[in-house]
Parts: C-alpha cells; sequence; structure tokens
C-alpha cells in the first residue's frame, strides 16, 4: 500500500521500520518540528525522523497539522492509507477524509480504556495487571474509532512503564502490518468501541510529586509509573529527590507521620506512607546520580525523623 506515516517519538519508530521490511511504500513520514533538547539546547530531530532519514523516506514537519498548505502537500502524495502512531497532534476532518482507505492508528492500550495521551504511564500507575495495543480507525473524537485488532500483555509485579513501553511498541508494530494486511484485502473487521472508556491525560509536573500519605502499594506502582521519565519526585532537605526502585509493606509504624524516615542502611531506606512502609532501594538527589540506596547512604546521611516531602523533621508536610 502507499502509506504517509505519521508519528513521533520512540514508540513510533518499531512502527515505522515494520512496514518498510513489509515492503509497503512509504510517500512521506510526517513528525513533529525538531526542538532544543539537553543543556545546550541544541535543536534536536525527533527518533522518528531520524529513523526516516536513514531509511530513506521523504521527511515533512508542519508547525501546524491543520495548515492549508500542509493538506495541499499532503494530498499531493495521493496516499492510500496514513498510518498515525503517537504523532501528538489531532488530525482534522480534512485529513481523515483524504486517503481512500482512510486514517489508522496504533493506539498503546485496550480502547476504550485509557484514551490518550498517556495510556502506557496512567495503566502502570493505577496497578493494572493488564494492557494492550488496539489498531483503529480514526475519527474526529479522540482514540473514539472502530477498532479493527487489539493485542494484550501482561504487566507484571516489578514492570517499569519504559519495559511495558518497548513490549507494546514492539506489539503495535506487529498488530499494525497485519492490519494493513487485513485492509488491502478486504477483511479488516469495524468494530465499534463498546463498554465505559476511560482517560489518560498528558503527565503534568504535579503528577510526578509523590503524595506519602497515599497507601505504599500505590506509591510503589507510582513509581515504577515514572521510570524511566520523567521520575517520581519527592523533597529531602529543600532538594528534589526522585525516586526510581522501591519495594512496599503492607504493614505500618505506629506513632510515625507519612513520609517520614524510620530506617536507613544497607537494605535501603524505610519511609512510612499512608498506609504501610515503602522501603527506597534506588535514588537520585538533585544534582547528583542515581545510586542504589546503600551507596548512597554512605555519602548522605539522612537521620531517623527526616520527613521526606518537607523541609523539617517529624510534624511537616506529607506531600
Amino acid at each position: 500500500m502507499r502509506i504517509v506515516f505519521m508519528g513521533t517519538p520512540d514508540f513510533a519508530v518499531p512502527s515505522l521500520k515494520a512496514l518498510k521490511e513489509a515492503g509497503h511504500v512509504l510517500a512521506a513520514v510526517v513528525t513533529r518540528p525538531d526542538r532544543p533538547r539537553g543543556r545546550g539546547k541544541i535543536n534536536t530531530p525527533t527518533p522518528v525522523k531520524e529513523t526516516a532519514l536513514a531509511l530513506g523516506i521523504p521527511v515533512l514537519q508542519p508547525l501546524r497539522i491543520k495548515d492549508p498548505e500542509f493538506i495541499g502537500t499532503l494530498r499531493g502524495l495521493d496516499p492510500e492509507i496514513v498510518v498515525v502512531v503517537a504523532y501528538g497532534q489531532i488530525l482534522p476532518a480534512e485529513i481523515l477524509s483524504l486517503p481512500p482507505f482512510g486514517c489508522i492508528n496504533v493506539h498503546a492500550s485496550l480502547l476504550p480504556k485509557y484514551r490518550g495521551a498517556a495510556p502506557i504511564h496512567r495503566a502502570v500507575i493505577n496497578g493494572e495487571k493488564e494492557t494492550g495495543v488496539t489498531t483503529m480507525y480514526m475519527d474526529e473524537g479522540m482514540d473514539t474509532g472502530d477498532l479493527i485488532l487489539k493485542e494484550s500483555i501482561q504487566i507484571h509485579e516489578e514492570d517499569t512503564v519504559g519495559i511495558i513501553h518497548d513490549r507494546l511498541a514492539l506489539a503495535g508494530s506487529r498488530l499494525l502490518v497485519e492490519t494493513l494486511r487485513l485492509i488491502s484485502l478486504g477483511q479488516a473487521p469495524r468494530i465499534p468501541q463498546n463498554g465505559e472508556p476511560s482517560y489518560a491525560p498528558l503527565l503534568k509536573a504535579e503528577d510526578e510529586q509523590i503524595c506519602w500519605d497515599r497507601p505504599a502499594r500505590e506509591i510503589y506502582n507510582h513509581v515504577r509509573g515514572m521510570n524511566p521519565w520523567p521520575g517520581a519526585r519527592t523533597t529531602l532537605q529543600g532538594k528534589v529527590l526522585k525516586l526510581w526502585r522501591t519495594s512496599c509493606l503492607e504493614s505500618g509504624r505506629a506513632g510515625a507521620i507519612p513520609g517520614e524516615v524510620v530506617a536507613a542502611g544497607r537494605d535501603g531506606i524505610l519511609v512510612v506512607t499512608g498506609k504501610g512502609m515503602l522501603r527506597i532501594l534506588e535514588l537520585q538527589l538533585q544534582g547528583g546520580r542515581r545510586l542504589e540506596a546503600a551507596d548512597f547512604l554512605r555519602g548522605k546521611l539522612i537521620p531517623k525523623g527526616t520527613v521526606l516531602g518537607s523541609n523539617n523533621l517529624a510534624g511537616g508536610e506529607s506531600c
């Protein structure tokens, strides 16, 4: 099939490569504009752009997807179908109706669950045991189109969002190739979405913050749902402290407040929560490196009674 591919982050790269390997004609790749990144604020291409250039595919980077000039360029490419994988903008009706086989999307959830921009993060943060990837026909709503195919994966106890992201990216690439095969044969199903939808809004800075008055299990899921990006954070003596790996204990400790450190040693840093306790196993203080808790404590003492999320000792804030 003659395809225009629209995508931006790492999640979309396996799908783009799979289309190329399957022998489809990629008329162009559409991706977001280069953005300044890193300490030097150097303009950096998106992962999809880098991949497309390496594969010899023309790249388009419109500032606005609704721009009439861009839509005219897209029409001139004469695609049979438009494939969208984590592009980052909602397609207007003019594009949705342009290709004869329509526009299809690879979405990283089992729709109608977790519609929106951050389905992988939200599934792990919410402690889901299962998630997956869905291909669908796009309409003008947010992830509301008719479904084509689904593939489920299990979320294991210690899986981070990074692990699930990589597994879903590969699963999505396989599902996309099969979806296009069925469409080309006129055998693709078209299944209206049924069931109560849920939503996965874009992560904000406040979503990174750990609230110690929540149960230990919820904080544990929060930490792995923010690893490796953007990181779950609290504060230690006025500095940002990111937690990368933890374990949880269902029992608590009487007389201590949420966020209070009750032990710190080679086994980790034990912190009281709203229900149970959290053991910090890997962490990173502002300006420093990610370290195992035992290595961290060799360079910095955390006295018992220190309250994370506060500049004070016991009696400080819980978040």
